[in-house]
């Protein structure tokens, strides 16, 4: 699969790396391609990806990953032409110094992305964990969940599968306003790793009975 992926940050890389791997191929939308931290996750990927600008990465791919900072995120995605690409939104509005969520209960950046990139199938996947766990979702020797949302059927499945390539179990979470109830949920996470005193290595489960 041709994947364009928007950053290539703790979370794009990993997603990246991970894919890449698995014989994916992958183009990085980037503002320094030849960036001493990029060159590195170049070489981590085995001959499967390339480093160009954020147009590139949007022309390149099917499927799109927004793996940018918000602000950034604002500011970049409206520039692009992403008509009939799967989007998959991994960021959080988070505020600065994780004080909080610009958006939250009435709408969530999901939606707004969407809005951004019109015409695009957005979905909401990747934003709930954190990059460690990207690179290595088990935990003792069982894939945690990985929650999704979106409206579009076949976009949702395509991002269940790439989800399930890095070894996530995929739960669909239901219709893109659920973003609402992810991203508070991502903020959760940040937390607990920041100030929780749990650190990264940890995550979410679901059990059933």
């Amino acid at each position: 699969m041709k994947i364009g992926i928007l950053g290539a940050g703790n979370v794009g890389g990993a997603l990246g790396a991970g894919w890449a791997k698995r014989g994916h191929q992958i183009v990085f939308g980037v503002r320094d391609r030849d960036a001493p931290d990029m060159l590195e996750l170049l070489r981590r990927c085995d001959g499967h990806a390339k480093a160009g600008s954020p147009s590139d990465a949007a022309a390149f791919g099917g499927v799109i990953v927004n793996a940018l900072p918000w602000e950034a995120a604002k500011a970049l995605l409206p520039t692009l032409d992403l008509r009939s690409k799967i989007l998959l939104d991994a960021t959080n509005p988070l505020l600065p110094g994780l004080a909080g969520m610009e958006v939250g209960t009435t709408t969530s950046g999901a939606e707004l992305v969407s809005q951004w990139a019109p015409g695009s199938r957005v979905v909401k996947i990747f934003n709930t964990t954190g990059f460690n766990n990207m690179s290595d979702p088990l935990y003792h020797g069982e894939p945690i969940p990985m929650l999704y949302c979106g409206d579009d059927q076949d976009a949702k499945a395509t991002a269940a599968a790439l989800a399930a390539a890095l070894g996530f179990a995929p739960v669909d979470a239901g219709p893109l306003t659920n973003a609402r109830l992810l991203e508070p949920a991502a903020l959760l996470w940040i937390w607990l790793a920041n100030k929780g005193g749990l650190s990264r290595n940890f995550a979410f489960h679901i059990v059933t009975r």
